[in-house]
């Protein structure tokens, strides 16, 4: 059985080295608001829920070569929204790692201070998505980056903040097997396959949107965890729309022997790579 096609990621959980130069990074490049901080934490966003919580541990080591986060994904409403952040991000002298138009989506790409990979990118409406023989089919073309600028107009003005309708809308992961993660995910979670990517990664979803969570082995097949503490993930949030549809998860994930704690934000599951997620749905506490 399926996932509730409602589930959605939510927010996403990193450990980075200095708090203060990250806080500074995602406001000025991004158009993060600082939803609350405190000494060494801090949960940003667009004005609504928190998107990204940020927690300084300045003695750990990045490393590389493990599972973990390949990038979390910003979705702004719009292409016009899309625009302006390519502005501002040109704007700040920013460091971008590529552009591409995948077929579903327009998408920058950039990385935090620490290395955290990051997707900044708008959708294009379900009835322009590309399908082949009934089977999604996101590519990687090259992205028309003047006809984004010229959303704007010569007239647009200044743009300082990501809209409030901004989410954290998919996470992208490196695993160490194709094959365990899609098992898990797919088969236990209840996640839609939704397209395979050459040998090395995959997609999944639910309601049928184009992806919720990347999947691949980049790092290397068999790839190892990061150790305990590292820079990177901390946890990825995934928010089902109530207990029961929670509850159908956890059941699962306990008939395949899969561990999982119950904490007060929600329920804390590794997957095979010991990525962190937590389920949680609309009634939790705030993560």
């Amino acid at each position: 059985m399926s996932i509730d096609p409602a589930t959605t990621i939510s927010a996403v959980h990193l450990t980075i080295s200095d708090l203060g130069r990250s806080i500074r990074f995602y406001e000025a490049h991004l158009g993060f608001k600082i939803h609350q901080r405190e000494d060494r934490t801090a949960r940003l966003g667009a004005g609504g829920s928190d998107l990204l919580i940020l927690s300084q541990c300045e003695t750990t080591p990045r490393v590389r070569g493990t599972t973990g986060l390949y990038h979390f994904a910003v979705l702004v409403p719009s292409r016009v929204e899309l625009a302006c952040s390519l502005r501002r991000l040109a704007e700040t002298d920013s460091v971008m790692q590529g552009f591409a138009d995948h077929g579903v989506s327009e998408a920058l790409y950039l990385a935090d201070p620490d290395g955290n990979g990051i997707e900044l990118y708008r959708d294009r409406p379900r009835t322009e998505w590309p399908y082949a023989g009934g089977r999604l089919q996101m590519g990687a073309d090259p992205l028309d980056l003047d006809g984004l600028l010229e959303e704007l107009g010569a007239g647009a003005s200044s743009w300082s903040a990501l809209a409030p309708d901004t989410t954290i809308a998919h996470v992208h992961l490196h695993v160490s097997r194709l094959p365990e993660a899609q098992q898990f995910y797919v088969d236990v979670m209840g996640f839609d396959l939704t397209q395979r990517y050459g040998p090395g990664a995959l997609f999944v979803s639910a309601g049928g949107y184009h992806h919720h969570i990347g999947l691949n082995t980049w790092a290397g097949v068999g790839a190892p965890p990061p150790p305990a503490g590292a820079l990177g993930l901390r946890h990825f949030v995934i928010k089902l729309p109530d207990d029961e549809a929670r509850g159908q998860v956890v059941e699962k994930l306990h008939r395949a022997g899969v561990a999982a704690a119950s904490l007060e934000a929600g329920i804390l599951v590794r997957d095979p790579a010991n990525n962190a997620m937590l389920l949680t749905t609309g009634a939790d506490r705030p993560c």
